[in-house]
This record gives C-alpha cells, structure tokens and sequence, in this order.
C-alpha cells in the first residue's frame, strides 16, 4: 500500500501482512464480536423494586364488596401509582464470553476488509508539537477524508488525541486498543507505519 506524509503526498509503500490484512471476511464471527462488545459495555445496575420492597401499609385500603369500586388490596400493589413493579430489572451482568480465536478473527477480518475495499490510508507517522484542531482538520483534508474517521498510532500521543477532540466522527486510538466496533462504526481507516507493524506483530501470530 502507499505511504502518505501529513500533505497527502506518495512518500514510500509498505507490504501489509497476508495474516492480517488478507484474511477473507466472517459475517458471523464479525457480528458475534460487536455484539458481545456492545453487551460487554453495559453497566446493568437498573434496578426496580418489587411490591414487597415498597415501603407502605399493608392494610386494605377499603372492604372487598359493597363500594362499587375494584378489588384493592394493600396500597404496594403493582396496579396503582408509586407500587411495586412487576418483573422489573435487577442488577445484573450483561457480559458474554467469546473464545480467543474467535476475537482475533473477528478483528483480522474487519482490517482485511478496510484494505481490500480501499478504506484504509497508511501514513509515515502522526505527531503534533502542540494540540492544535487545525492541524488535524489540515491532515485529514491532505488525505481526502471526509467522513467518518477512525485513526490508530503506534503509542499514545496526547497531541493528537486532544487535536481531534473537537473534530466530529474522529476518534484516535493506540494500536494496542483497536477493536472490532470501532472499525465498523468509522469508515475510514488512517493508520501510522509503526501502528501497522505493531499490529502485525500483535495479532499476525
């Protein structure tokens, strides 16, 4: 693949690994992977509480017959305002196991499809003296990107990443942290030279 400096201009080309970035595409294993990462994220503390939770009299509220009225009984009950809840949430864990194979799979898959479909951009590398939202705005135009962008470099830099805070649909992620749902949910791949080797190292095993 072409490798662009930050003006967008052909600097050099890289060999991308075949283990990596040639692998052909699992729908499935894909889906199952995002989902699980979805579900992974969930805190699931809502919590409700049922009719013996409530506090409250449990005296009737008034005689069965006779009143022309419904059959109440305590003032807990489900039907009537500020009652239990029926079958309401309880905290619970909402996380979902995946087999290591499985995940790393997923993942080569995602990055094989970036490449293929002409999705992906490498650069030499992604550095900035100071934070700047122009700067980024500026190496984002030079490469042509303008949607959605997901931009991976090979060690944390806290320029960049405070460079593309603003931007919207821009996210910038170490290699070390890509993942499947975020590769979906950003169409273009902009990846440093040391982030690809990184990968490859990582995940071509």
């Amino acid at each position: 693949m072409p490798v662009y400096d930050l003006s967008g201009q052909v600097v050099d080309h890289v060999q991308l690994s075949e283990a990596v970035f040639g692998v052909p595409f699992n729908e499935a294993v894909v889906h199952q992977a995002m989902v699980r990462q979805l579900a992974n994220r969930r805190q699931g503390t809502a919590s409700t509480k049922a009719r013996g939770e409530v506090k409250g009299s449990q005296r009737k509220l008034y005689a069965q017959k006779h009143t022309g009225r419904a059959r109440r009984g305590n003032i807990k009950s489900p039907v009537l305002r500020g009652g239990g809840v029926v079958f309401g949430p309880k905290p619970r864990s909402y996380r979902q196991a995946m087999p290591k194979k499985m995940r790393r799979l997923a993942l080569k898959c995602v990055l094989s499809a970036k490449a293929r479909e002409g999705n992906m951009k490498v650069v030499q590398d992604i550095a900035f003296e100071e934070a700047k939202t122009r700067y980024m705005a500026g190496v984002l135009s030079s490469l042509g990107s303008d949607s959605s962008v997901l931009i991976l470099t090979g060690q944390s830099t806290p320029e960049v990443v405070r460079s593309a805070a603003n931007l919207p649909d821009v996210k910038v992620l170490p290699s070390d942290l890509v993942n499947v749902l975020d590769l979906i949910t950003h169409e273009i791949l902009i990846a440093s030279v040391p982030a690809i080797r990184k990968i490859e190292q990582t995940w071509g095993e």
